[in-house]
């Protein structure tokens, strides 16, 4: 039985995603939920220009409630691309129906890290600011290099499309991981850029580098499928991308 999957947000990265997600087998796009009524009650496949027998429809927050919504549409994962008011739109209610929150927002306040721990003990909630795979195989990397030179010199450059606002999520969450302050984190905005994150290790006599650059927005749905596969399974509690990747490092 497939696992189906209602997605919160259709901009740029949520289109991507949804893109993903009707071409997996395991997994059933059921809906999009987004706050405008552009595209409203349309087929994502359609829109999309993808071969599929899902539903997948486009509902309006402006026609219809998150309740009414989950009660006439249930799924078993929520996907949310949108912005970071939404959890408390749609949390509460998720997590009482025991729903699986995935979240791939880059910037919460404390209010809404607040509530997703409160949301973590009805159900399983991920979050993390970046969800691709690569960059966090990166993190892994950069904590285990900082590990064996622990005295080494370490500079983040981020590098995103002209529109994004603010530092990169990913790049703060990295900061945080390798106990850096954010004024290490280098910014650049332009063109198209999808994302790009380098790590420089400098050395007295060499230098090691290493490198994440999204080239497609799908790499974000990739990312999304992984940890529903992986989280699926588990039980109620607050998990971020270390948390499903760890097993995997076990040799």
């Amino acid at each position: 039985m497939k696992i189906k999957t209602g997605l919160i947000g259709f901009g740029r990265t949520g289109k991507a995603v949804a893109s993903v997600v009707l071409q997996n087998k395991e997994f059933s796009l059921e809906w999009v939920y987004r706050k405008t009524t552009v595209l409203e009650h349309r087929s994502v496949p359609e829109f999309l220009g993808l071969q599929s027998d899902e539903p997948g429809l486009i509902f309006s927050a402006e026609h219809i409630s998150i309740p009414d919504l989950l009660d006439h549409h249930p799924v078993d994962v929520l996907i949310d691309f949108s912005s970071a008011e939404s959890i408390h739109i749609y949390g509460r209610y998720a997590a009482g129906k025991n729903i699986k929150i995935i979240s791939a927002i880059s910037h919460y306040a404390e209010a809404e890290l607040t509530l997703l721990n409160e949301l973590a003990e009805l159900t399983t909630v991920f979050w993390s600011p970046n969800i691709t795979l690569g960059v966090n195989y990166l993190l892994f990397s950069a904590k285990f290099l900082q590990h064996i030179a622990p005295g080494v010199d370490i500079e983040i450059i981020e590098e995103h499309f002209k529109q994004k606002e603010g530092v990169s999520g990913t790049a703060i969450k990295i900061a945080h991981a390798l106990d850096l302050d954010i004024s290490q984190i280098n910014s650049v905005r332009a063109g198209g850029i999808v994302g790009k994150h380098e790590l420089i290790f400098g050395f007295p006599f060499q230098t090691v580098r290493l490198i994440h650059e999204s080239i497609s927005r799908e790499a974000f749905g990739n990312g999304a499928i992984f940890v529903a596969r992986n989280l699926l399974p588990l039980p109620s509690g607050l998990y971020n991308f270390e948390d499903l990747l760890r097993p995997y490092f076990k040799f």
